[in-house]
């Protein structure tokens, strides 16, 4: 073999190491982003209140028909499926609380938000990975973003309280200000930020109370004062703006005759079950003694019309829950209205979540809006495992393998060269590779070159 051709050999084992591939870094100013979710938020709770500012928003923005979350229709499984872009079963978080089967341990929702281990369990974030990528991010009281994943930490975090006052608009208005000199004098690029309303209210008054209609003003004027607070920093023309939601709400039959009671159920027992975790809305694990899993669920079946109990491996596939190993070989859940009351009636709520994701009450809210978007835009429903490829692209970023499909929300975003509009980044493979113009990967390209050239002084 000829030099020329021992050198093109070297070029070409060159194109093979690991890192040959690496994605074409983005020309020109990359845009900030800020994703904000209003926890419970119905999908159609702007449709009994006034709300000038979410129609503005979407007069100048782009509005969803509705949103459908992920099953199951919790808080911190639905956000992070908005920051990770995959069905919970496939990224882990498979319930608001920490539970351990074989320590028998449950730790309630603000306890869990800080235990590492229920979040990093496989899944990177899109703050971790953007972070990889040479962006700042940062998450204000946003479920997920106070731990570490395989080792890195958020560049910046708020941690909510546990005795955390959900309603007080002046700490919202606040907690805006912060996240504002967060893009401005901290430069971060990506921010997400949580409110743990209208959910808190329709928790404890129900969604067709006054109460919530109340709570969703006071959003809409939040939503106001983000916007003006957005335009003031300077940030209106360089900042895309996402408000969106993890669930909706539905009211419980509270006073039914046909209550959802496991302490009622005939040939039931508690004696037969070595690991339970009920009494949470209308879903439901159960964990049988060693040899006694057939006897239960055959117990279980059919003991109340309102309920569905599923072996792990039966349960139907379209949720995309079940398959993971942190689910339980017995898990159910309720009809609409109906909470899963175990040993005890502990649960008071008026109004509650978790239910089937393809109930109307379960869908929410998605608006956006700034540089990268359509104006005056209203498009048909969608899923929220779409969101993350969304929130990649909008950020010039490759993203991590997922279950989203970025053409399912590219009609929403402004078309190439229009006034003030960015440039979208390099198209990318599944595989997350860049392709060059014509669609051909740099590694694909470098390989063809290399081949060709072989061919002609070998």
């Amino acid at each position: 073999m000829s030099r020329s051709a021992v050198l093109l050999a070297a070029a070409l084992a060159a194109l093979l190491a690991p890192g040959a591939a690496l994605p074409v870094r983005r020309q020109g100013p990359r845009h900030k982003l800020l994703l904000v979710s209003f926890d419970g938020f119905r999908w159609d709770y702007d449709q009994d209140v006034h709300t000038p500012n979410l129609d503005t928003m979407a007069r100048e923005g782009v509005k969803a028909r509705y949103m459908t979350p992920a099953f199951v229709t919790m808080t911190s499984p639905c956000h992070f499926t908005l920051v990770t872009g995959k069905y919970i079963e496939n990224h882990g978080v498979v319930h608001n609380m920490y539970y351990n089967t074989t320590s028998k341990v449950k730790l309630p929702y603000h306890a869990t938000l800080g235990i590492q281990r229920w979040w990093d369990n496989g899944s990177v974030p899109i703050w971790i990975t953007a972070q990889r990528q040479g962006l700042r991010t940062g998450s204000f009281f946003y479920p997920g973003g106070n731990v570490t994943y395989q080792g890195t930490a958020v560049t910046l975090s708020r941690k909510e309280g546990i005795l955390h006052n959900y309603k007080d608009e002046k700490e919202w208005r606040a907690n805006i200000d912060t996240v504002m000199k967060w893009f401005t004098e901290e430069g971060l690029d990506l921010v997400t930020l949580y409110f743990g309303e209208p959910d808190s209210t329709g928790h404890k008054y129900g969604p067709e109370s006054q109460q919530r209609k109340d709570m969703v003003a006071q959003v809409d004027r939040t939503v106001g004062y983000l916007r003006d607070s957005i335009r003031r920093s300077g940030l209106e023309s360089s900042l895309n703006l996402i408000i969106t939601s993890d669930h909706g709400m539905t009211t419980v039959n509270k006073a039914a005759g046909d209550l959802v009671e496991f302490h009622k159920f005939p040939n039931f027992t508690f004696k037969d079950i070595e690991f339970e975790l009920l009494d949470y809305g209308p879903n439901g694990m159960l964990l049988p003694k060693d040899g006694q899993l057939e006897k239960v669920y055959e117990v279980l079946k059919d003991a109340h019309p309102k309920l569905h109990v599923y072996k792990k491996e039966s349960f139907p596939k379209f949720f995309h829950y079940a398959n993971h190993p942190r689910i339980t070989p017995l898990l159910m859940y309720s009809d609409p209205g109906y909470v899963i009351h175990g040993r005890l009636n502990v649960q008071f709520n008026n109004g509650e979540h978790g239910f089937d994701n393809g109930v109307m009450d379960m869908k929410t809210i998605f608006r956006a809006v700034g540089p990268s978007f359509r104006r005056g835009l209203e498009v048909e429903p969608f899923e929220s495992v779409h969101v993350y490829e969304l929130l990649c692209r909008l950020l010039g970023i490759v993203p991590e393998a997922n279950d989203g499909h970025l053409g399912t929300l590219l009609p929403v975003l402004a078309p190439e060269g229009g006034t003030g509009r960015p440039s979208t980044p390099p198209p990318t493979t599944r595989s997350g590779t860049a392709l060059l113009p014509g669609g051909c990967p740099p590694l694909m390209a470098g390989l063809l070159l290399a081949t060709i050239l072989l061919a002609k002084v070998a």
